[in-house]
């Protein structure tokens, strides 16, 4: 019998399940390590349970509670100021230095590309420490600049509540600031040449090119770092924590810090769970409206 008699004939249920085979190890990974988590998360929500023993479903009581809560309220205003900051001052202040960096003739391209991607990839705690250094009320570096060059300096830059989200505020800026400029930067350069060229030809100036080629061909990039970084500053956890402790008193108290204090301090898992479904619900409405503001997705 030849080999052409054995060959699995098109149509066959061999030939017709293959495809499904071949992805068949995404959607097992996918459902072990999304579905099942969420599953695991929302079933939790529904419980009192402090990590030992069996769960008692409670229903709705961990929303209801929370609904109520203060501190989640506060979490939840703190977080939106991130955001909201993150997105009105980061992405634009991204964008301008990657223009900067993408300028014609720039000497020590590479150092200042090193030089703002730096601090994304120093550890978390170092930042902090140099924060902490920097804004000390007491003995604080900027305020020994300010007192030297106009005569005050005692602001409290860690424990008021309104310099607090200021200086958090900061150190989000200063963190991610590059890292976004880095994204911007690949963009442009994928940008043809032969458009900026045309353009000059037919006049345009500077600010011209950039509101009518640069843009336009960044939409797919924007859209990306836009949706990254409010998915990214809904879960801030690591500036606020290890800066101010969410201090003073709730000031700068994040979603995630709440979460964590409910689970790992109070040993309240069903309702920390709650709280981490109802920001995965937030996130993940900002992230769907945010692509369809930007247009991703959308067929042409």
């Amino acid at each position: 019998m030849s080999a052409a008699t054995t060959a699995p004939r098109p149509g066959s249920g061999t030939t017709r399940w293959a495809p499904y085979l071949f992805i068949s190890p995404f959607f097992v990974l996918f459902t072990l390590f999304m579905l099942v988590p969420i599953g695991a998360g929302v079933y939790l929500s529904l419980t009192d349970w402090a990590g030992l023993g069996s769960p008692e479903y409670i229903g709705s009581g961990n929303y209801t509670r929370l609904f109520q809560d203060p501190s989640f309220g506060a979490s939840l205003g703190n977080t939106a100021i991130y955001t909201v900051f993150a997105l009105a001052v980061v992405l634009p202040a991204s964008l301008l230095i990657a223009q900067a960096l993408n300028a014609r003739g720039l000497k020590l391209r590479d150092l200042f590309r090193l030089t703002y991607f730096m601090p994304v990839v120093l550890s978390p705690i170092i930042i902090a420490l140099v924060f902490g250094l920097i804004f000390d009320g007491e003995y604080g570096l900027l305020n020994a600049v300010l007192e030297a060059l106009f005569g005050f300096g005692g602001v409290s830059w860690l424990t008021d509540p309104f310099w607090a989200r200021v200086v958090v505020v900061v150190l989000v800026l200063w963190r991610w600031t590059g890292y976004l400029t880095i994204f911007f930067l690949a963009g442009m350069q994928s940008i043809p040449g032969e458009l900026y060229e045309a353009a000059e030809v037919d006049g345009a100036g500077p600010a011209r090119r950039f509101f009518a080629i640069t843009l336009p061909q960044l939409k797919p990039v924007t859209a990306f770092i836009a949706v990254t970084m409010l998915v990214n500053t809904a879960q801030i956890f690591e500036e606020p924590f290890l800066l101010t402790q969410g201090g003073p008193g709730e000031s700068t108290l994040s979603v995630s810090m709440f979460i964590y204090r409910a689970a790992f301090q109070r040993q309240e898992l069903g309702y920390a769970a709650a709280a981490g479904v109802v920001m995965f619900i937030i996130v993940f409405a900002l992230g769907r409206l945010s692509s369809s503001a930007l247009g991703v997705g959308r067929t042409r």
